[in-house]
């Protein structure tokens, strides 16, 4: 698309540098935010995270939305969403990141980091029995993109792996459960629980204190390990809390939260077992990213679906 075809983009987004993606937009298009001109017919393309509700409704020209994160449910929840296609982000620099996260907190809950660190505060020289990633189970929930990318950085540190999906998905080397009837024994399987599913009304607080429950606790590393680089909204923070304090959970790694930022009076900033991060796992780098936007554009202008659309109906 050349600069003498210029046309205009909504860019409405929380929580972003949206002038880093206004200037990497700019050479293509002109780009408005939002409120500013939001109704304006010319505009046929939106680039959102977390947009005010009923903004999207307003463009009777609206040909796209394109998400700036893995996930869309901060879209779908709008209730005056217009019928047009939507898509996700699925990029190396993201599915890399979230590599690295999950690698990170699962070497460091297996190789006992949490202790090693409250042995230095006390100046404390004690080795600690340690097994090997053969002897302890990872569980992953969801395998997309990027459950699939962890599975295989996991599987490059001998970790024994099992998965858990809502229909049925293969991959080498990983023991796959499914459906209602394979939770129960995913989960008594599993050592280590990293939830990477979508948020869809099927997953929503799907982790939960009897859902935790199940992990098995009798292991190599001295109880259940949860870890969520996923989404907020499948979790039961309540529940969370009460895994730790009863000993269900020994330990848990928390990226996403239901309410972000996490409100200064969750207990959860506090507690011993809880390392927390800010929503950072996987972080949108919009020059990575801006090159895919304007190639989803292009396709639509091709009269080509675009890549990696959303089922309404699945969430996803």
């Amino acid at each position: 698309m050349s600069s003498s075809a210029r046309r205009r983009i909504l860019l409405s987004v929380t929580g972003y540098r949206s002038n880093v993606w206004e200037e990497l937009l700019s050479g293509e298009f002109e780009v408005v935010r939002e409120p500013d001109h939001a109704e304006d017919p010319t505009i046929e393309y939106a680039i959102v995270w977390k947009h005010p509700h009923g903004v999207l409704a307003r463009l009777p020209n609206l040909k796209a939305i394109l998400s700036l994160g893995a996930g869309v449910d901060h879209i779908l929840t709008d209730p005056h969403l217009p019928n047009v296609p939507i898509a996700r982000v699925v990029a190396q620099n993201l599915t890399q990141h979230m590599q690295e996260y999950i690698a990170w907190r699962v070497l460091d809950h297996h190789r006992q980091g949490s202790t090693y660190r409250a042995q230095q505060a006390v100046s404390t020289w004690e080795e600690l029995s340690q097994p090997t990633a053969s002897d302890v189970s990872v569980g992953i929930m969801g395998l997309g993109e990027l459950g699939a990318a962890v599975a295989r950085t996991l599987q490059g540190l001998g970790f024994s792996l099992n998965s858990w999906t809502r229909t049925p998905k293969q991959l080498d080397g990983v023991k796959s459960f499914h459906g209602q009837e394979g939770l129960a024994p995913f989960l008594a399987a599993t050592d280590i629980l990293v939830a990477l599913l979508p948020h869809t009304p099927a997953t929503e607080g799907i982790i939960d204190y009897e859902l935790l429950r199940g992990l098995r606790r009798d292991n190599r590393i001295g109880g259940a390990v949860y870890i969520n680089g996923g989404r907020g909204m499948l979790q039961n923070e309540d529940d969370i809390l009460r895994a730790l304090d009863d000993g269900t959970l020994k330990e848990a790694s928390i990226d996403v939260f239901r309410t972000e930022p996490l409100p200064l009076e969750s207990p959860l900033w506090s507690h011993p077992r809880v390392f927390i991060t800010p929503h950072a796992a996987a972080t949108s780098d919009p020059v990575h990213l801006a090159p895919l936007m304007l190639d989803q554009i292009a396709r639509v202008e091709r009269g080509e679906p675009m890549l990696h659309e959303v089922n309404r109906d699945e969430g996803y």
